[in-house]
């Protein structure tokens, strides 16, 4: 498996965290691979065969791109063969008005959009292994499009508070670092994302204590839930089954089985 990150433009810094690479081969026989809950939203541009979201045991096809949006449990994907994709990581208080789509409280979203025409082009430079050259084509992309919209810096100032205290602070003392009331905040965040400042907040924590475990696996829970600002080892326990479907140390568990195999780096979209 190959992944790669690249920064973001101080020009988009504002509504995308990064931009990704990731390349992996499936072998010939249909495999499934999760895709645990953050606090971004990440648009999905894929390329080799069919990939699928499986749903009751039933395999629905997704074009690409597509929409991860925010999760509240993992999400099951299909696919076989070399499976290459191109991610773009969003804030998800600002993917919806930088596509100029209305916003929902979306997990796997497909949608209709101008972007979509870029997929040959991008094909075209992952065939001949231009990498950087597809990144900086869909970086333009989203440059010119950045250009056209206009972002609410009520939203932006508020979302910078939360990543700087990983999703552990108060409505009321994110409001504040916005210059806003709790009301206008929260019905400006809902509008532009979704969803409340509250649950952007749970996904940015849980992300932490997902990455942490990974690349630590034989972390004190104790510690960990005292770190990241859960009340104790129980509400991390609870918060933690409620977005991964597991528990920290089964999780824990499975992630040292998994590093004996693999390298360190966590890849949220494809696991190892």
């Amino acid at each position: 498996m190959q992944h790669r990150e690249f920064e973001s433009p101080e020009e988009l810094q504002d509504t995308i965290k990064c931009f990704w690479y990731n390349s992996r081969d499936f072998g010939q026989i249909q495999s499934s691979f999760e895709i645990m809950p953050d606090g971004y939203a990440e648009i999905i541009f894929y390329f080799g065969s069919p990939c699928c979201i499986t749903s009751q045991e039933v395999f629905r096809p997704l074009p690409s791109p597509f929409m991860m949006g925010l999760l509240n449990q993992p999400v099951h994907l299909n696919a076989e063969g070399v499976l290459q994709i191109i991610g773009v990581r969003c804030y998800p208080w600002t993917v919806f008005d930088l596509l100029g789509l209305p916003s929902g409280k979306h997990g796997v979203h497909v949608f209709e959009h101008p972007v979509a025409q870029l997929q040959p082009a991008l094909s075209q430079h992952l065939q001949a292994g231009r990498v950087e050259e597809a990144i900086a084509l869909v970086k333009q992309y989203f440059l010119d499009a950045r250009s056209h919209v206009a972002i609410d810096s009520m939203l932006f100032k508020a979302g910078v508070a939360m990543q700087k205290a990983n999703g552990n602070l108060p409505v009321s003392q994110v409001a504040a670092a916005a210059h806003a009331t709790v009301r206008t905040l929260e019905r400006k965040f809902r509008r532009s994302s979704g969803f409340t400042v509250k649950d952007v907040s749970g996904l940015m924590r849980f992300e932490q204590a997902r990455n942490h475990l990974w690349l630590y696996p034989d972390a004190n829970l104790a510690g960990l839930a005292m770190e990241l600002g859960y009340t104790d080892q129980s509400h991390l326990s609870r918060e933690f089954k409620r977005y991964s479907g597991t528990t920290p140390a089964a999780f824990a568990r499975k992630a040292q089985k998994r590093k004996q195999a693999v390298s360190d780096d966590f890849v949220a979209f494809v696991q190892a």
